[in-house]
């Protein structure tokens, strides 16, 4: 498939067809080629040129919005098409760029060569480079189009109201009120706050209010995980409107709505969408380790959007940033029950790896598990690995056969969460893929091996935060079995108990237009 620039009867400026759309009026400015030869063209004017069908109207409308997708992810023909992208309510640009004499995959921001390749192309018959690091969402070559839709948002007849009736408590209302404040002002704003300090409910005021703005919400977070908690909470406490959910499984791919909940991937699919980018565990794998998907989420949010950062324990350069005033900064240091975090207790287990080769769990860590088999304690064991984990789940089996374990490969992940809620696992032993966004009122946990350097200041952290969630049980044991004491385990102690001696709320924000330079 080639495309060409072409000046329709009474057009100032080009538009970007397939060839085989090209009628005999039309003057052609760039000759036929493959779509990632073309430049880029400038947004015009939509100007109705052809009728349309309301439904078919209506269909591309919903479907496209605030997206860039596949000639394959729409279903529809050049013909169907032609309409559209004569009127400029569509627009087609190239799905990977020429920058600089190497290729820029135009979904994820990729442009280094080791991520890209070259196969045998059906479409343009052609040996045709195309991009590994998204293709998963489907494959971009160089002679894929992309299509944006720039045309009018679709009607929307919503009742915005969130039904949430919580009380706050005092650093969450201050908080919230800040966070009012970042979405009114389409500023950044960085939400320091310890595990169970109530993240998601203070996000409620700032959503309903953009939302009856009629303005478009973005949830992203790098982890199915989170996803699949939280789009519940959304749509219990936002009945009146649909909550769009998007991870690599989920059947809302084709679904509009003002209000998203998507994991980091899937928003590669968005251009310019939301006017309220909200990233919750913003310092989480694999967010923190692909600049990609840092890219896509920016591509998502429109110029001037509010971007509100949420986590239990920010990166370096998300503290450096406050620190030179760059980046406002609420911290809530507490609990919404307001209890502190629980303390995790360190225990020398010895060299565990040795007694796991002979079939056998260190005595400590043996004798803490039966314990909570027999208190009936629902118990996180995390560990550094997946052959750990088989080895440590075999063994434990011997002692409760519905012990399980989980990793971020295991498809019954989401079923064995599940079961572990409603208390038909007595403990779960998984990897750190279930060190964030996973709430279990009464758990406790423990590390075992918590010298790995997989277990990072951060992930302890959050590891501790699993435990003492609830009202009704805010507190718990917290345990690090380890062969050697790591800066990471004294460094994760330190931020816990620092975090309980800090009032109900910290704020470091710097008034609009007042930002130093550095």
């Amino acid at each position: 498939m080639l495309f060409c620039h072409v000046l329709q009867p009474e057009d100032e400026h080009p538009l970007c067809l397939p060839q085989v759309l090209i009628e005999s009026t039309d003057v052609i400015q760039l000759a036929p080629t493959v779509v990632s030869n073309l430049p880029a063209l400038p947004f015009m004017k939509q100007t109705p040129r052809r009728l349309l069908t309301k439904t078919l109207y209506k269909k591309v409308q919903f479907h496209l919005f605030g997206k860039e997708l596949l000639f394959e992810e729409m279903a529809l023909t050049w013909e169907e098409w032609e309409p559209f992208l004569r009127s400029r309510l569509v627009t087609i640009r190239p799905g990977l760029q020429v920058e600089a004499g190497r290729y820029r995959c135009q979904r994820c921001h990729s442009n280094t060569p080791e991520k890209f390749g070259v196969f045998p192309c059906v479409r343009c018959g052609k040996e045709c480079t195309y991009c590994r690091h998204c293709l998963m969402m489907g494959r971009i070559t160089a002679c894929t189009p992309l299509f944006r839709w720039i045309g009018p948002p679709p009607p929307l007849e919503l009742k915005v109201q969130s039904t949430w009736e919580g009380v706050y408590s005092a650093g969450q209302e201050l908080a919230a009120a800040e966070i009012v404040s970042s979405v009114q002002s389409k500023t950044e704003l960085l939400v320091w706050a310890v595990c169970g300090a109530g993240k998601t409910e203070i996000l409620f005021p700032a959503i309903e209010q953009s939302l009856q703005k009629g303005e478009h919400v973005l949830i992203a977070t790098p982890r199915t995980d989170v996803v699949l908690e939280l789009a519940p909470r959304l749509s219990r406490s936002f009945p009146g409107i649909p909550v769009t959910a998007l991870h690599g499984k989920s059947d809302d791919k084709n679904s509009y709505s003002p209000f998203v909940v998507a994991t980091t991937h899937q928003t590669m699919r968005f251009t310019e969408a939301f006017d309220t980018v909200i990233v919750d565990e913003v310092d989480a794998f694999p967010y923190t380790a692909d600049e990609a998907l840092v890219q896509a989420v920016n591509k998502a949010k429109k110029q001037d959007a509010a971007v509100i950062y949420l986590t239990a324990t920010p990166t370096p350069e998300l503290i450096k940033r406050t620190q030179h005033k760059r980046l406002d900064l609420a911290k809530i240091p507490r609990r919404f029950h307001g209890h502190p975090l629980p303390v995790p207790r360190f225990k020398w287990c010895g060299p565990w790896r040795k007694r796991l080769k002979k079939e056998q769990l260190p005595a400590a860590v043996s004798k803490w598990c039966r314990t909570k088999i027999a208190e009936q304690t629902p118990v996180f064991l995390f560990v550094s690995s997946v052959a750990i984990m088989e080895k440590t789940t075999s063994i434990l089996q011997k002692l409760d056969p519905a012990i399980c374990g989980v990793h971020s490969a295991d498809k019954e992940r989401h079923e064995k969460v599940k079961a572990f809620r409603e208390g038909e696992i007595p403990i779960l032993i998984t990897t750190t893929i279930l060190e964030r966004g996973v709430t279990i009122p009464g758990a406790e946990a423990a590390v075992f091996g918590a010298e790995d350097s997989i277990f990072t200041e951060s992930a302890l952290v959050q590891i501790a935060g699993r435990v003492g969630r609830s009202h009704e049980q805010p507190d718990g044991e917290v345990l690090f079995f380890h062969f050697g004491k790591t800066k990471a385990m004294a460094a994760a102690h330190k931020h816990i108990k620092t975090m309980n001696a800090l009032p109900f709320l910290q704020k470091e924000v710097t008034p609009i237009g007042k930002e130093e330079s550095t």
